[in-house]
């Protein structure tokens, strides 16, 4: 587990109880790790099929759904806005994603499906500030829609990080060119069995 931690913002900072209440909406790698998130039995297939699907720059949020295989069942990018990092607005965002792509499993007595969440961002592969609040903000999204809350990792151009895992890769990276999807046949797995939705601007889904 990395336990490095990002210099903080040089952004202005206030003492309001806006920004109070934004730094209540974020969880640190410890709670995270402590939070039992189901590992990722190959987490590098994952990262490289959905940088091979999404092909994410920096500033881009991959949310992805896995079924009990680790087979994917849906995926959507988007653009992360210029704002102050907000656990409550990246709930919001991720779950308006999952809504579009996939049906909720609230009347499951548990859940069956996983999702996770690929970030690609500047910087390295510590902590940060943004990172706990994608990681409260996917929490959230998950019991919000039924899901169970599955891995948070960044991709940097020093290549990938499971943040509470310890595990990573130098490729894929930021930088990277995508492989091809059906040229790799560990990436079929990740190709979903729904049909890929037409792209649209920073975002891209694989719709029902």
């Amino acid at each position: 587990m990395t336990l490095g931690f990002a210099p903080p913002s040089t952004a202005p900072t206030n003492s309001s109880s806006g920004s109070a209440s934004r730094l209540a909406r974020m969880l640190e790698p410890a709670e995270w790790a402590s939070a039992g998130i189901p590992l990722l039995r190959n987490p590098r297939e994952v990262v490289s099929g959905l940088h091979s699907r999404h092909r994410p720059t920096p500033s881009t949020a991959v949310v992805a759904v896995l079924d009990h295989e680790e087979r994917l069942a849906a995926s959507a990018s988007f653009a992360r806005r210029a704002a102050p990092a907000d656990g409550w607005e990246f709930r919001n965002a991720l779950l308006a994603q999952l809504r579009r792509v996939i049906p909720h499993d609230l009347r499951r007595r548990a859940p069956v499906r996983t999702a996770v969440l690929l970030y690609c961002r500047e910087g390295d592969e510590r902590w940060t500030e943004e990172d706990g609040a994608w990681m409260w903000g996917l929490r959230d999204a998950c019991t919000l829609h039924g899901l169970r809350c599955g891995a948070y990792i960044t991709l940097t151009g020093g290549g990938w990080q499971v943040l509470g895992e310890g595990r990573g890769g130098r490729r894929p990276s930021s930088d990277s060119k995508p492989a091809p999807l059906g040229e790799d046949p560990a990436l079929d797995r990740l190709i979903p069995r729904i049909a890929s939705g037409a792209p649209e601007p920073l975002r891209r889904a694989a719709a029902r």
